[in-house]
Order: C-alpha cells, then structure tokens, then sequence
C-alpha cells in the first residue's frame, strides 16, 4: 500500500529476518522527509512511535553517516541523503536520458514539465522542469500522489492487473482523504468517482488529463513513454499549468500534440540507449570497515545494523539496476548474510523487489530524504557550512557568485555568516561588488595561486583583508566563491594563509560535495 514509511510497520509484521534498527531508521528518514526536512527529537518520537532513546541513537547514527546534521534540539536533513535516491534514479536511467527533452519542452512551452513513474496505486516524479512565477507548480522530486487524482494516474492504471485494482479499492477504502499522500491537500468527500472509467479511456486514446483533480485551478495533460522492449509504460510525461493560463480543453487542442513530438524523441532516445553497453559506474567502497571503525569510536551510540543497512542501497546506481545477493555483499563489502537481511528488510518495505536472483530498487527509495531537498539552492546548501567556518575561526564568511551579464564584473552574496565581534564585516544578502577588487571575483575569475587561493588586502577599504577559493560544480567549472574576511590587525597577510586558507578549502569542498550529490539529477540554483 502507499501509506507513509513512517507508518510502518506495514499490512504485515516484518519477516523473521529482518533488520529491526533498518526498519525504526527508515521509519526515521520517512518522517523527517514528511515533515519538510527538520523535525525535533520530541516530534520525531510521536511521529514514529519509537522511544526518545532509540530516537537519539538513530539519528546520532544518521548524523555520523552526513544524512543529519543535528542542531540544537533538532535533526534537519543534509544533502547527502540524496545519494540514496540518487541511487535510484541512476539505476533507472530515465532522468539522465529524458530530463533534457523534458527541459528543452518546458523552455518551448513556457510550462513546467515533469516526469512520473508508477510507484503501487500511485505516481512518483523523477523530473521537474518548473517555470519560476508567483503562481507555479510546487511538486518535486520524489513527491508521491495518489494515482486516481493525476492525469498520469489513469495511464499507469490502463495496465493495472485485476490485483492491483483490487489494492486500490482497498487503499481508497482505508484512506479516504488521501491522508497518507502529505503532497497532496486532502480529498474533498465531494471529489469525482470516476478514476476506472478515465483509465479506460486513456487505454482508448493514448492520453490524459488532468482537470483539477488534485485542487483547484491546476490542470495537466500527460502521454506514456513507452519502453521499447516490452511496449508497456515506462514513464508519463506531463505539461501542467493553472486555469489563468490553460484550461484543460486548451491543453488538450494546444499543447498535446508539442507534447505527443516531445514523447515521440523520448522515445527514440530510449531506443538508442537499448543498444549501446552501459558501463557501470564505480561501486562505493570501504563501506563496512568504515562503519565498523565508526562502531568502536562511538559505541552504543552508534547503530552498526542501521547504517550498514543503508549501504546496500548505495551499491545500486548506474550500470547496475539489477543485483544479486553476490554483487550487493561485494560491492559494499558485507557479508551475503548482513546484505541478505538488509535486503529482505527493504523488500518488505517496499524500496527493494526481487526478480527471481536479482534485486532493483524500487520508487519508494525517492521517499527517504529527497523531496525536501530537491528545491534546494546553492546558498541553502552552504548556509550552515558557512556558519560552522565563522564560528570556528570566529571571523565572518560569504559565499558569492557571478552577476549576470553585469560589465564591468560584479558579484553579488548571496549567503552570510556574521562573527560576534565588536570590529566586524558587515556585508549583507544581495550586496554586489566589482570582481577584479575583490578576493571572491579574483577566485571566481580563476586568478588563483597555486594553491587555489585569491587574496585581497584593503582594497574595497582600509584595514579589510580577504582570503577566498572557488566552489565548482560538477563539471569543474567555478560557479561560486567562499571568502573569510578580517582586519588587518588581527591578522597578517601570512596568517591568513597558514590558519584561514586550511579551514576554507576544507569548507568549500564540503559545499562543493553538497552541491555534487544535489545536481546529480536536479537543478540548484545558485541563490
């Protein structure tokens, strides 16, 4: 059924096998991921049932792995969580294959496009091309819906098997308000019954629309991806817009057949891809020495079963979307028993299924961690590294990025992190300044030492010395500049180099690590 992880357990006990800690931590990433990304201790034990105790130890778990980051009272989810659903969608290979069609469409449309696979008796996103207005769609990745209230619901449904319907009236049955869907506002008891007939006819026609069916004002048509071996749905498309702009008899007469041409080389694109060797890239390693390192270091505190669990799903990925027992345990480098087990626990949640000796993930995977962050910005991801920095060198932080279109150069901030103290920089959100004068452009430019530092020594004003190093992305180019500033009184231009510049390349490759497993598959703004 598609109720939330957090809910687990689910219909049924767990088998005999199975991990309890992996159950109760994925019960953990579940809530955390409903809840928007940040959930204190307190809630997260009336969200998932668990005692305060086991709360601490999980997320102290979580946090040793880089999937939590604990402030204060409070467990907020990093970046790093989504090399799990990156996983996934590596391992499907659709995102990489069809995200630049879908973006290409919504750039000639002037309307956000997604991309949607079936996940049970509902539909989960893998791709969003969102147009930035007052008025936008809110959907991200990873963000689940109840299949019979989407446009690509009906489509995924015309090839339901009479089980699988039977699975639906019994889910509708036991949630009537769509309770267990947090992405969606709750069902009107008003809501149109027709979900049967509406996948009859697009069985019939080849599409579907969406005429508000989730809430007011939003509609969407959507055609199949079909994929080119078995000819079954593969993933929907969609264009979805708002009744100020479309209604869904125009979407239908206008923008269907741009939509049908756009399927159409998806379509083609999957073809070629059916016929060239995918090499598979590297599987991650040293996984179970680190944990069991992890284990003696922390003690109890540590749950070695939990976070060995969570590696099995990161064996998954490109080039290996089926594995077997054998290429779970060696890629990790766990034991056949441990990986067998973590593998019997996910397929009962739901996140692994097992086709005769291999095992794929599943959808479900996208619901640990990813929906929150997929909307995330650069500056977001590099907030609280920034506030770590100023307040171990107890001098203020920055991070700016290129101005564009701006002649002469600038840069603009856009996040800050203060010092408390008396004599201090006070340079603010959105403040542009020239580039050649200061450390941050110089950085940006690529007017760097060897050492892959900029300096600059009262030049913007008397007494203001800055040090900064450049923050690329995943292709190496520089998008962004991390600078520490001070007064040339406290220290000198030497100093700045010997105590600051260790701790600011340390932090920008943390930014830059962020940022890498963030744009895998999505797009990160920089502000």
């Amino acid at each position: 059924m598609t109720a939330p992880l957090s809910s687990s357990p689910a219909a049924h006990e767990p088998p005999a096998e199975a991990v309890m800690p992996l159950i109760r931590g994925v019960a953990v990433l579940a809530a955390l991921t409903e809840a928007g990304g940040t959930l204190s201790a307190s809630a997260l034990e009336r969200r998932t049932g668990l005692a305060r105790s086991t709360v601490d130890r999980i997320t102290a778990t979580l946090s040793r792995m880089g999937y939590v980051r604990l402030d204060g009272r409070e467990s907020v989810l990093t970046p790093r969580v989504m090399e799990l659903g990156n996983a996934y969608l590596a391992a499907l290979r659709l995102p990489a294959l069809l995200d630049a069609h879908a973006d290409a469409l919504a750039d000639e449309l002037d309307e956000s496009v997604s991309l949607a696979v079936a996940d049970r008796d509902g539909i989960r996103f893998i791709h969003q091309a969102t147009r930035r207005r007052a008025m936008s769609v809110s959907f991200r990745i990873g963000d689940l819906l109840p299949a019979e209230r989407t446009a690509p619901g009906a489509l995924f449904a015309a090839e339901w098997t009479e089980r699988e319907w039977a699975d639906w009236r019994a889910r509708r049955a036991a949630d009537p308000t769509d309770a267990g869907f947090p992405a969606v506002p709750p069902r009107s008891p008003a809501a149109a019954d027709d979900f049967e007939a509406r996948a009859e006819r697009t069985r019939r026609t080849g599409w579907a629309l969406d005429d508000q069916l989730v809430e007011p004002g939003l509609v969407a048509v959507s055609v199949p991806v079909r994929d080119p071996g078995t000819g079954r749905v593969a993933c929907v498309a969609s264009v979805v817009s708002h009744t100020s702009r479309h209604t869904a008899t125009d979407l239908r007469e206008t923008l269907l057949p741009r939509l049908r041409t756009a399927v159409t080389a998806m379509e083609t694109e999957l073809r070629e891809a059916a016929a060239r060797p995918v090499e598979p890239g590297p599987p991650p390693s040293g996984l179970a020495v680190w944990t069991t390192a992890s284990k003696h270091e922390l003690g109890r505190d540590f749950v070695e079963s939990l976070a060995r669990g969570l590696t099995v799903l990161t064996a998954f990925g490109e080039g290996r979307s089926a594995l077997t027992l054998t290429d779970v345990a060696k890629a990790t480098g766990l034991t056949r028993a441990t990986a067998r087990r973590a593998l019997i626990t996910y397929a009962h949640l739901g996140l692994v299924t097992a086709d005769g000796r291999d095992f794929a993930l599943t959808p479900r995977v996208l619901s640990l961690g990813y929906p929150p962050l997929s909307r995330t910005s650069l500056a977001r991801l590099a907030d609280p590294r920034l506030r770590a920095l100023a307040d171990r060198l107890h001098e203020p932080t920055a991070l700016a990025v290129w101005v564009p279109g701006a002649d002469p150069a600038e840069i603009q901030y856009v996040a800050v992190a203060a010092a408390s103290r008396v004599l201090t920089v006070d340079i603010t959100v959105g403040t542009r300044l020239p580039a050649g004068r200061t450390a941050l452009g110089r950085a940006l430019l690529g007017r760097t030492g060897p050492d892959g530092y900029a300096l600059a020594d009262e030049e913007l004003e008397s007494g203001l010395r800055s040090i900064a190093v450049p923050v690329r992305d995943r292709t190496g180019h520089p998008v962004a500049a991390l600078n520490v500033a001070t007064h040339a009184a406290r220290r000198t231009l030497a100093e700045c180099v010997s105590e600051v510049l260790p701790a600011l390349h340390a932090t920008a490759a943390q930014v830059q690590d962020d940022l890498h497993i963030a744009s895998r598959f999505t797009h990160v703004p920089l502000s």
